[in-house]
Formats: structure tokens, C-alpha cells, sequence
């Protein structure tokens, strides 16, 4: 047998057994695991921004495990099981790729996406957009956005025009700022601004989401080593003014 239908076949075997006989496993529900799924996908994604691939191995089958699980519990409840959930993303996925198992061809990855969103709309959506969960983090969820939109040709055709659009939107917000207009007014043209740089960002194929998780990341190790050198000098963060704070800071970035 293929050594990965071996693996797999170990990992539902022993679903079956913890379900059967371990407390926890047997009091779990879907609702129970869907919390404990989204902290394994933020872990997952830590280790991608980390580049720690070993950790990447370990949350990669974390994740494997709760989606077992989820099979396990669809099947006690007779809707589903993990076989007709592995032939139906595999039929999804033959029928969305045409240029790969039917007559049609494509030159490029945009006019892939192109076909998959107007496969999606011959399915019955009714609209593009219908596949961006309602729950997803701000801005993943307006890269989503962006690309469904993308993929039925609503785009800008230059970044020069995106940019312009930053542009316009960075005056519209100091403009409401400057006439002192409501707090209403401010959020909403704040949030084009945020929304039109992630548009930007998708032009010059930079992942906004990694790339602020990155500054995020680089913030916290030179904010934590800056304490670090105040300490050794005996010094107060608390006690001590922005100019100081900001010599640290710049001791800790040039490290």
C-alpha cells in the first residue's frame, strides 16, 4: 500500500479509537472543536510567518486531526463521512479545472481565476462574493473581496491608477479630520484608505496580511530587546521620557 494512504488510514484509526474511548474525544461536538480549529489555523499561520518549518509540520497535523474529527462526528450523525467529503472536493476540483481534465485552455493564471469564478456563478451562486465567510479577519477579508471581484475583470487595469486612488483616498480622510467632521466620517474614510492600500498591495504582489504580520513581529522583538537594554542600565521605561525610549529603540534596531 501507498505509504500515504498508510498514514492516513493510521490517523482514522486512531480517531476511531479516541472516540470510542477517550473522555475528551467522545465529548466533543462541532462547536466544541470550532474555536479549537481557528487558534490551530492562527498557530499554523505563526509558523508560516516564522518560517519554522518543523513547527509548520506539527500544526499541518494538527490540523489534519480536527478535520478527521469532523468527518468522525458527521458520520455518527449520518450526514457525512470522510469519504464523500475527499470525492466531493475532488469532483469540485475536476470540474473547476477544465484546462486540466477537459478541452479548455488557458495561457495565464489570471484567466484560471477567471474560469473558476465563472464556473462558481454557472453553479448557482448568486454572486461572486458569496464565498468570502462573513467571519474572516478585516483585511484577509478585503483581499478576498478584491480577488472574487478581480476574477470577473472589475479591476483597475494600472497600479499607477491604484496608487492615485491611495492618493485620493489618504485627502479625503485628512480632509474630514481637518473639518473636525464626525467620528462616523473619519472611520469610514479611514476605512477606504486601509481598503485601497490593499488593493495597492495586491498590484505589487505583496500579501498585506503577511506583511503587516511581519512588521507586527519585528515591532515586538526590537520593542522587547529596547526594555531589555533600559533594564541593563538600570533604567525605567515607566520613569523615563520619549526621547530616551526612542535612543533605545534605535540602539535595538541597529542590533
Amino acid at each position: 500500500m501507498d505509504k500515504r494512504l498508510q498514514a492516513f488510514e493510521r490517523l482514522l484509526n486512531i480517531m476511531d479509537d479516541l472516540r470510542e474511548k477517550c473522555p475528551w474525544d467522545k465529548k466533543q461536538t462541532l462547536e466544541s472543536l470550532r474555536h479549537l480549529t481557528i487558534e490551530e489555523t492562527y498557530e499554523l499561520a505563526d509558523s508560516i510567518i516564522a518560517n519554522d518549518m518543523e513547527a509548520l509540520k506539527g500544526e499541518i497535523g494538527d490540523l489534519f486531526l480536527h478535520l478527521v474529527f469532523y468527518c468522525k462526528i458527521g458520520e455518527e450523525k449520518n450526514e457525512f463521512d470522510v469519504t464523500s467529503v475527499l470525492n466531493a472536493i475532488s469532483d469540485k476540483l475536476v470540474h473547476r479545472h477544465p484546462h486540466i481534465y477537459g478541452d479548455v485552455e488557458v495561457t495565464s493564471e489570471e484567466e484560471v481565476k477567471e474560469n473558476w469564478e465563472k464556473l462558481k456563478l454557472k453553479e448557482g451562486k448568486k454572486s461572486v462574493l458569496e464565498g468570502v465567510p462573513a467571519s474572516l479577519p478585516a483585511l484577509v477579508k478585503a483581499t478576498r473581496i478584491q480577488e472574487k471581484a478581480k476574477g470577473i475583470g472589475f479591476e483597475w487595469d494600472h497600479r499607477e491608477q491604484v496608487w492615485d486612488k491611495v492618493k485620493e483616498e489618504l485627502d479625503e480622510l485628512k480632509e474630514t479630520i481637518d473639518n473636525n467632521e464626525s467620528q462616523k466620517r473619519q472611520e469610514e474614510e479611514l476605512g477606504d484608505v486601509l481598503f485601497s492600500l490593499i488593493n495597492y498591495a495586491r498590484f505589487i504582489n505583496v500579501n498585506p496580511e503577511n506583511a503587516l504580520s511581519k512588521t507586527n513581529h519585528k515591532f515586538v522583538t526590537r520593542f522587547k530587546r529596547m526594555e531589555e537594554l533600559m533594564t541593563e542600565d538600570n533604567l525605567s521605561m515607566q520613569d523615563s521620557d520619549l526621547e530616551t525610549m526612542d535612543s533605545y529603540w534605535n540602539k535595538a534596531k541597529s542590533e
